[in-house]
């Protein structure tokens, strides 16, 4: 098990205070303050989420080791200021995600996509929300896509490609329409969403999603994401950690948390 100084230095280095990671662990405080005196084991889960918080492999954690390569390097989800490489203007989609992002993008549009405030930006929103929220609840990606801050809002940088292969296989008809004063772009879908790709517990979850937002307009969308914590803790143009919705507000927060002291 990881050396006691080393969680409580790891901690301190990160910048986390103990209620942060007891409210990580959905531990009390003082429980999270024995781990740290070493009155009070670690569970293997712990451990994992614990490693994921400090950007660590399980077990170089457990080992208590920090290795000295980026890929272990220690980074404070709430202040990820990490610039975007080279190599992310290079988009590559694993094909699982790529079908999972296809079927939940159809069935979207099945279910909301006619009404006449879902264009290309509210459609952006509705999946951000539907993967972080997903995140914060369940601690598991649905989709794991990727999206950075841009002055809208969070925006899918996979988006692009994947529409564009679905146009091609004629999965998606892309049309331009106006709502109000403005141009939009709006999405037809051209088959079914294959749901049995997806469980009912994603099923009911993207519901839950689109019944609490897909009635906002693109601008109520993007205005509300503005004040979620992901996106304001990072800059422009970076890609946003799936790790800060644990530090959203009420007015956010899709999970209920155990109190913390």
């Amino acid at each position: 098990m990881a050396k006691l100084n080393f969680i409580k230095k790891i901690r301190e280095n990160s910048k986390y205070s103990q209620a942060a990671v007891a409210k990580k662990l959905n531990i009390s405080r003082p429980t999270y303050i024995q781990i740290e005196k070493g009155e009070r084991e670690l569970t293997v889960s712990e451990a994992q989420k614990l490693a994921s918080l400090f950007n660590l492999s399980l077990d170089n954690f457990l080992a208590g080791d920090i290795a000295d390569n980026d890929s272990n390097r220690v980074v404070l989800a709430k202040t990820d200021r990490q610039p975007p490489q080279k190599d992310d203007a290079r988009i590559i989609v694993p094909q699982a995600k790529a079908e999972k992002f296809k079927e939940i993008l159809l069935y979207l549009l099945k279910k909301v996509g006619a009404k006449p405030n879902i264009g290309e930006t509210a459609i952006y929103k509705l999946l951000y929300f539907i993967d972080f929220d997903f995140y914060e609840k369940y601690e598991e990606q649905i989709i794991g896509a990727h999206y950075i801050k841009n002055h809208y809002g969070p925006t899918p940088v996979e988006f692009k490609k994947i529409v564009d292969e679905m146009e091609e296989k004629k999965e998606i008809e892309r049309v331009k329409s106006r709502h109000f004063q403005y141009e939009q772009k709006k999405y037809l879908p051209l088959r079914e969403p294959r749901l049995d790709s997806l469980s009912a517990r994603e099923i009911k979850h993207i519901d839950d999603v689109l019944a609490r937002l897909s009635d906002k307009n693109a601008k109520e969308l993007s205005d509300y994401s503005h004040t979620d914590v992901p996106w304001q803790v990072h800059s422009p143009g970076e890609r946003i950690s799936y790790e800060s919705v644990f530090y959203r507000d009420d007015a956010h927060s899709v999970r209920q948390y155990d109190d913390v002291l």
